[in-house]
């Protein structure tokens, strides 16, 4: 696993731990200043680790579907059928031109035999 891989699971496991602080923050049993020290803790270590995953790449557009509340899972799905729409259209040039070129071909033996 290269380290960038490595650094965003540490992220991803700081982001969870988190989330466990702020849960256990919203009752009222828990000593606060202690829950807040660990939580500013995992902030910063967040912020320390991300920047080591660098060589991570997210499109803007998975970041503004998750900010709308959708699931990136959508872009992908997106992303994939244009692929497959181009893919088909480019497909339909190739066998398009391929036609023509035997049309030509045989028009010309038709003129030169």
């Amino acid at each position: 696993m290269d380290s960038s891989k490595q650094y965003l699971n540490q992220v991803i496991y700081s982001i969870d731990k988190t989330l466990e602080i702020l849960h256990q923050l919203s009752s009222f049993d828990v000593d606060v200043a202690s829950h807040l020290n660990n939580l500013v803790f995992e902030f910063d270590n967040m912020a320390k680790l991300g920047e080591n995953c660098h060589s991570i790449k997210v499109p803007m557009e998975v970041l503004n579907l998750i900010d709308n509340g959708k699931n990136p899972d959508e872009f992908t799905r997106d992303l994939l059928n244009n692929c497959i729409a181009k893919n088909q259209i480019t497909k339909g040039k190739v066998d398009t031109f391929k036609d023509l070129r035997g049309h030509l071909l045989e028009d010309l033996e038709q003129r030169f035999s």
